[in-house]
């Protein structure tokens, strides 16, 4: 139910009005044409649960490492 998934992502979220604003950022950019909203509500939510939704996501590389993994190769 969403009333557990809620409570779950309250664990990383302490302002419930802070969790809505993110929730709602999130779905609309991962939203996908031709799918319920609700399913893509559920899915931010279950991902807020695992994961702190206010944190930076982690950089994969930079462009400098790129480019001496290219010259290397």
């Amino acid at each position: 139910m969403r009333s557990d998934l809620v409570f779950g992502a309250l664990s990383h979220v302490s302002n419930r009005y802070q969790l809505c604003q993110l929730a709602s950022k999130a779905t609309r950019k991962l939203h996908k044409p031709n799918t319920r909203l609700q399913d893509t509500t559920n899915e931010v939510l279950a991902r807020f649960r695992s994961t702190n939704p206010g944190s930076p996501a982690p950089v994969a590389a930079t462009a400098e490492e790129s480019v001496e993994q290219r010259r290397a190769a």
